[in-house]
C-alpha cells in the first residue's frame, strides 16, 4: 500500500460533496490550472531554463494530483512521466531513468522482504512477544505494540502495512478482551491504546528509513542536494530522540486519556496463548529472520565492513527468500502496493533530479534567500520548520508534502548558510510526526480512526499536543544528538 492512498478520508461527507464524476472534473481542472499558471502566470526567474520551467509546471501539476486524487497516484505520476517526455522537455530515456535509480530498487527489496515478514507470521510473533513481556498494564500494552511497531519499522517501509496489518488487529482483540468497545465502553481501555498506539507509529515512521514509504524519497533528495542519507546514518539520527518520544508521550497520552482499565494481565495471557498457538518458530520464520538480520547488518556495515552497494544487499536477501519458497514470485506479483509504490516514486525521483540538473531548485533558492536577505539562517530555520510542519493540516499525505515543501526548503535554507545535514534531517523527520495531527495524516489514520474509539475532538486535541511535545524532544534532544554525532 502507498503512503499516498489515505487522501480520500479527509473529504467532508457525500451529501455535502459534488456528484463523484463532477467533483473528478474539477480536481483535474485544478491540476490543468496549476500547470497553465506556472507556464504563463508566473515569471521564470533567471537562471531556470525553458525546459525546467516546463518541467517544474509539470511537477507542481503532479503534486497537486496527489493531492487531490482524481484518480490514482501512481496512474498521475505516470501521465507526468509521459507528459515530459511528450511535451519535449525531456527525451524518453530521461523520463524512465527514475525507474533504474537504486534508492527505488532498494525500497522495492524491503517491500518484498516485509511481504515475507508479515506473510511467514514472524512479524505477529514479534508483537505478540512483546506484549506478554509487559502486557501486565494497559500503559504496558501500549508502549509493548510501539515497540513492536519500531522493531517492525525498521525493514518494513509500508507504515499502512505494518500497523494496519499486524498492530492494529492486536491492539483491537486486547480492547474487546477487556469488553472495551466503540460507545458506552470506549473510554475502558480503547481510547487510549488506539490513540496511543497511532502517535506511536507516526514515531516510529521518523526513526528509520524504512519508516513509512516517503522517506527513502527525501534520503533520495537530500543526498542529491550533497547530504548523503543511508539507512544506517537514518537510524543513528533517529534512534536517541526516537526513544525518548516512545517513551514520553504513550505517558502523556495516558494522563490525558486515563482508561478505567489500568490493569491488563489478561492481555499477556492472551498473548501467550496466542503464541502458544502458533507453536514454535517454523522454518519459514527462520530464513524470514535470517534473511532480515543478515540484511540489516549488510546496510549498517556498507562502507565500513564491505563495499556491496545497500540496494544489492537488500535485492540479495529477497533472492534467498525467492529461492527458499518462503516468499513465491506470484507473491510478489500480487503485492499491489509495491508495483503502484515503484510507478510513482521512480517518477517523481526522476523529476526532482532533472528539475535540479536543470537549474530550477538552485534559482528558486536564490530568489527566496534573497527575499529573506535580512533574516539569518537560525531565524529562518526556525519560521521554514513550524511552517512546514503544520502545513500537515491541510495534507493527507507524507509523500506528498515531502515532494511539494521539502525540496525548496532544503534549497533555501543551503543558500542562507544552514548546516545541510541538521536541515535535512530535520525536515526528513519532523514531516512523519506531523502525521499524528489529524485523523487522515497518514495511511494509518483512518484505519485507526475508523475503529470509533476516538472522537475527532479527541484525535485532535492530542494530535495538537503531541505534536508540541515531539517538536520540543527532536529539536532539543534530537538536535543535540545530531550534533554529537556530526552530522551538523
Amino acid at each position: 500500500m502507498t503512503e499516498t492512498k489515505a487522501n480520500h478520508v479527509a473529504e467532508p461527507s457525500r451529501s455535502a460533496a459534488p456528484p463523484p464524476r463532477t467533483e473528478k472534473y474539477l480536481k483535474i481542472a485544478a491540476i490543468l490550472a496549476v500547470y497553465l499558471l506556472v507556464i504563463f502566470a508566473v515569471p521564470r526567474p533567471a537562471g531556470a531554463t525553458e525546459d525546467g520551467w516546463r518541467l517544474l509546471a509539470i511537477f507542481l501539476a503532479t503534486v497537486t494530483g496527489l493531492v487531490l486524487q482524481p484518480i490514482a497516484g501512481g496512474a498521475l505520476v505516470l501521465l507526468g512521466v509521459t507528459m515530459t517526455a511528450a511535451l519535449g522537455t525531456l527525451t524518453a530515456a530521461q523520463a524512465l531513468a527514475g525507474y533504474a535509480d537504486p534508492s527505488v530498487w532498494l525500497v522495492v527489496a524491503a517491500f518484498i522482504i516485509s511481504r515475507a515478514l508479515i506473510n511467514s507470521g514472524l512479524a505477529r510473533r514479534i508483537a505478540l512477544f512483546f506484549v506478554r513481556l509487559f502486557g501486565q498494564s494497559s500503559l504496558g500494552v501500549c508502549y509493548s505494540l510501539c515497540v513492536s511497531d519500531a522493531v517492525l519499522a525498521a525493514i518494513v517501509p509500508s507504515n499502512g502495512a505494518r500497523s494496519g496489518g499486524v498492530i492494529l488487529p492486536i491492539a483491537r482483540s486486547i480492547c474487546e478482551l477487556y469488553g472495551s468497545t466503540p460507545g458506552k465502553t470506549a473510554a475502558l481501555l480503547g481510547t487510549f491504546l488506539i490513540t496511543g498506539v497511532y502517535q506511536g507509529v507516526c514515531i516510529t515512521a521518523a526513526m528509520f528509513y524504512t519508516g513509512q514509504a516517503g522517506n527513502p524519497l527525501a534520503a533520495s533528495i537530500a543526498t542529491k542536494a550533497g547530504f548523503e542519507i543511508t539507512p544506517k546514518t537514518w537510524f543513528l539520527a533517529g534512534i536517541v530522540p526516537g526513544l525518548c518520544s516512545l517513551l514520553i508521550i504513550p505517558l502523556v497520552v495516558f494522563w490525558m486519556l486515563k482508561p478505567g482499565i489500568t490493569r491488563t494481565p489478561e492481555a499477556a495471557a492472551f498473548a501467550n496463548r496466542e503464541l502458544l498457538a502458533m507453536g514454535p518458530l517454523k522454518n519459514a520464520e527462520r530464513i524470514v529472520g535470517a534473511v532480515f538480520l543478515t540484511v540489516c547488518f549488510g546496510w549498517v556495515t556498507f562502507k565500513w565492513l564491505h563495499n556491496v552497494d545497500i540496494t544489492t544487499v537488500g535485492l540479495a536477501g529477497c533472492g534467498v527468500l525467492l529461492l527458499s519458497g518462503v516468499i513465491t514470485w506470484e507473491d510478489v506479483k500480487r503485492e499491489t502496493g509495491l508495483w503502484d509504490l515503484y510507478i510513482w516514486y521512480g517518477g517523481v525521483v526522476m523529476m526532482g533530479r532533472a528539475l535540479n540538473d536543470k537549474g530550477v531548485t538552485e534559482a528558486f533558492a536564490k530568489s527566496v534567500a534573497a527575499t529573506f536577505s535580512e533574516a539569518g539562517w537560525v531565524t529562518l530555520f526556525i519560521i521554514a520548520l513550524l511552517v512546514y510542519f503544520y502545513a500537515h493540516y491541510t495534507l493527507a499525505s507524507i509523500t506528498a508534502h515531502i515532494l511539494a515543501m521539502y525540496p525548496p526548503f532544503l534549497a533555501v535554507l543551503i543558500a542562507k548558510g544552514a548546516p545541510i545535514g541538521l536541515v535535512a534531517f530535520a525536515f526528513a523527520t519532523f514531516v512523519n510526526f506531523a502525521a499524528g495531527l489529524t485523523h487522515y495524516g497518514t495511511t494509518p489514520s483512518p484505519m485507526f480512526f475508523a475503529q470509533d474509539y476516538v472522537t475527532m475532538r479527541q484525535w485532535w486535541k492530542i494530535g495538537f499536543v503531541v505534536s508540541v511535545l515531539n517538536l520540543a524532544i527532536w529539536s532539543s534532544v534530537g538536535f543535540a544528538w545530531w550534533k554529537a554525532i556530526g552530522i551538523w
